[in-house]
């Protein structure tokens, strides 16, 4: 008898879902969301092998592509897209693959994830070198389109990196790191949307944020590269330059106007002044 995957296998808890109250309905998903939480707590060590590894493919110059289909691309294309305006990076260093291209971040394109080749197309067209890395999201760790992209990661001397929730996958199998909570069971069963969604979206947040603060995006708990791109992120740049800088409101406003919004600008010129004060 075939061996089960684990994203596929019954959770007995919920076997007369149908039958519940909704209150019952949303307990139950609410503790095997806390599954999924301390599932990736396990994986923290991993994780950040993972942060190095990304820290130091983006600080060489290199990027950092996320890969996936279905939920798994839509999360990381939706981590990668909040780099540039939260972190100030171009949106080429951090980027978002998907199986089935940006239709699939709406529709859902079920096929395209069956494609090997249409993963290494992915990456061969956008220039896949050795100074860049490859993290490949998939919660059963069999998905066609992401293999194909670890492949040709492979074949570039890429780093590479999994996230899925089956450890014995050939996704877990075939990278360098592979991040593999053991979230079990769905409550809807195969619906990997839910503890497979949560954990890939926990652990891309994770992995993400703890990168932009190796590589200096970050001063004390504040996002100095933001960019004030909105209303409420010139607002958000304004507080921030106020709080470090240790400045009034009408200082940091022309500030931000002398250097293009830009708070570490802004900074280096306080720093730069009060040194030429001390001296």
């Amino acid at each position: 008898m075939a061996k089960t995957r684990p994203t596929e296998d019954s959770l007995v808890h919920s076997r007369a879902l149908d039958e519940m109250e909704t209150g019952d309905i949303l307990r139950l998903i609410h503790v095997e969301d806390g599954v999924a939480h301390a599932a990736v707590g396990e994986c923290l060590p991993r994780m950040a092998e993972a942060v190095e590894v990304l820290a130091h493919a983006i600080g060489g110059g290199g990027r950092w592509f996320n890969v996936g289909a279905g939920t798994s691309g839509r999360l990381g294309v939706l981590d990668a897209s909040e780099i540039p305006p939260t972190y100030g990076l171009a949106p080429r260093v951090v980027q978002g693959v998907i199986a089935g291209g940006d239709r699939a971040l709406r529709h859902a394109v079920e096929n395209a994830e069956d494609d090997p080749q249409a993963g290494r197309l992915e990456l061969t067209e956008r220039g896949l070198t050795l100074g860049d890395a490859v993290v490949g999201i998939s919660a059963s760790g069999q998905t066609p389109f992401v293999l194909g992209a670890i492949e040709a990661a492979v074949e570039a001397g890429a780093r590479t990196i999994a996230i899925t929730c089956d450890p014995d996958s050939p996704l877990a199998e075939s990278v360098e790191i592979a991040i593999a909570p053991r979230v079990g069971p769905e409550v809807v069963t195969g619906s990997t949307r839910m503890k497979g969604g949560l954990v890939q979206k926990m652990i891309l947040s994770a992995l993400s944020t703890a990168v932009m603060v190796r590589l200096g995006r970050v001063r004390g708990h504040h996002m100095t590269h933001v960019s004030p791109g909105s209303s409420k992120l010139r607002g958000r740049a304004m507080r921030i330059l106020m709080e470090l800088g240790g400045i009034e409101r009408d200082r940091a406003r022309a500030l931000l106007r002398q250097t293009e919004g830009s708070v570490e600008l802004a900074l280096e010129i306080l720093e730069t002044e009060r040194l030429h004060r001390s001296a």
